[in-house]
């Protein structure tokens, strides 16, 4: 069964084939982590994932806020909470369902963050944000070398905004890398889980990446391009 510091490694090592922003980065070895959710000895924090959902939810209706942060919380806890394990979180669908749900949690709370507060570094509010995901996702362990390699990347790399688009995208690679790598165990993957048993293992995994490969290259023809041009030159 492969460990969170193998998805966390894999999620990685694809991030830095399409990206440069360590938002981005960070965005997808935290998606990696996300599916493993519906095992059975993360049950506990499941139920904390919805009992934060339910005061976020009912702190902010008071509060008359946009309570629906609260809501797709709970949704995302109660989606592990009825999961067998391997099954619709490690699917297709499922990536798509995980993929939608922590995106617009982070989306909707950096636009609610944004607007009740005189903060104006907008880069720097959705590293805070991304490092608060962080904690709701990311292994007791993994999290004391992922936060301060994160804010020293902030510190060295250029400031780079991150878009709605990329933010999808990058929990995206995350979430589907973990399937991935999943399908390279002996137990596999229910691919189209709830609507098929059917199950994906390894030719499964080298194809997603070798297509993975093909179009990180493909993205990357541009910059390539300019750069031969400039060698020309």
């Amino acid at each position: 069964m492969s460990s969170y510091k193998g998805h966390s490694v894999f999620a990685l090592l694809l991030a830095l084939m399409f990206f440069h922003n360590p938002l981005s980065i960070a965005l997808a070895l935290i998606g990696a982590n996300v599916p493993d959710f519906d095992h059975k000895f993360k049950k506990d924090n499941v139920y904390k994932i919805i009992i934060l959902g339910l005061v976020v939810f009912i702190s902010l209706y008071i509060l008359k806020l946009p309570y629906y942060i609260g809501l797709i919380i709970v949704f995302l806890g109660a989606v592990f909470y009825f999961s067998e394990h391997r099954s619709f979180t490690h699917s297709i669908f499922g990536v798509l369902t995980l993929t939608s749900a922590v995106s617009l949690i982070l989306i909707w709370a950096y636009e609610l963050v944004s607007a009740v507060t005189i903060l104006n570094n907008h880069y720097l509010l959705m590293a805070i944000l991304i490092v608060l995901l962080s904690f709701l996702f990311l292994n007791k362990k993994l999290l004391m070398i992922f936060i301060p390699l994160f804010f020293i990347s902030l510190f060295i790399l250029p400031t780079i905004e991150i878009s709605y688009i990329e933010i999808v995208l990058s929990i995206f690679l995350g979430v589907f890398s973990h399937m991935v790598l999943d399908s390279f165990t002996p137990a596999g993957i229910k691919i189209f889980a709830p609507l098929s048993s059917k199950k994906a293992y390894r030719n499964f995994g080298l194809s997603m990446v070798f297509l993975l490969a093909v179009i990180s290259i493909i993205y990357h023809i541009p910059v390539l391009f300019v750069l031969f041009r400039s060698y020309i030159g």
